[in-house]
């Protein structure tokens, strides 16, 4: 039996730990609160942004021609813009989003398709750099001062790809953020954009000024960008939730193993009175 010496040192190392579990957990569960805010005052406006381009989009003059971000062609080069965490001890987000991006990857190439990445994330560029994938874009550090500025950053880099034609089509591979408990992995199409069919009454009878192909110009790429910064949101608390989680459990264990330490050392001085 380990002597009582031992075994208070473990005692004083799995509190210590256990100190660090718990503020870990109450650190993610205030940065949780302020970005759940965040995604519920965003989700409106990016639904609200979609229709308002899908009107204008509808009533385009064909002999205008297609814009280049609604352009569909067969897709023989993919992106895949994957959104994981540049820190661990988050339980299984960042396996998660990469196991999934991972299977996608396989899918694609199966289909005939070349796949390139655009990675977020430490965790996941360094996942997807031990399996010699295609890493086209890589962006570390993005969530430390997240804005929308730095969405519309990434967004004109998978822009520019798409309408240089060195992609053809582009997912995007995310944790949708449900609850502190429930985190969702999501393959979204996100380019070509897609419209979404308006009936007649809900495309209305405006009249636009400039035209309607000049403001798809501007509210396309700001689609672009409100969708790229809504992923990253959603993201961000699906990472804190999941930490959380994770520190909470952790913080458990801690006490769990504690009990059962001073039980062994409670014994052990019993036996060395005896």
């Amino acid at each position: 039996m380990a002597n009582l010496k031992d075994i208070r040192k473990r005692i004083g190392s799995v509190k210590n730990t256990q100190k660090i579990t718990r503020a870990m957990k109450l650190v993610a569960g205030a940065r949780l609160r302020k970005a759940q805010e965040n995604i519920e005052h965003l989700r409106p406006y990016a639904i609200k942004t979609l229709e308002v381009l899908s009107g204008v989009a509808a009533r385009v003059d064909p002999d205008e021609g297609i814009h280049p971000l609604l352009s569909r062609r067969e897709p023989k080069r993919v992106m895949l813009v994957v959104l994981t965490s540049d820190r661990g001890l988050a339980g299984a987000f960042n396996s998660n989003i990469c196991k999934a991006a991972f299977n996608r990857w396989k899918e694609l190439e199966a289909e005939g398709s070349e796949v390139s990445f655009g990675i977020i994330g430490r965790k996941g560029r360094d996942y997807f750099t031990r399996r010699n994938a295609n890493i086209r874009h890589d962006f570390l550090g993005v969530f430390e001062d997240l804005s929308a500025d730095k969405a519309g950053e990434i967004g004109r880099y998978i822009v520019d790809d798409y309408t240089a034609f060195d992609l053809d089509a582009c997912d995007l591979v995310y944790n949708e953020f449900k609850s502190a408990i429930n985190q969702q992995v999501v393959i979204e199409p996100f380019l070509p954009i897609k419209p979404l069919e308006l009936s007649d009454d809900q495309l209305g009878d405006f009249i636009y000024e400039p035209s309607q192909s000049a403001l798809l110009d501007t509210l396309l790429p700001m689609h672009v960008e409100v969708q790229i910064y809504r992923a990253l949101l959603e993201s961000v608390a699906s990472e804190y939730g999941a930490r959380m989680t994770a520190m909470d459990a952790a913080t458990n264990n801690a006490s769990d193993m504690i009990d059962r330490l001073t039980l062994q050392y409670n014994r052990a001085r019993q036996a060395a009175i005896t």
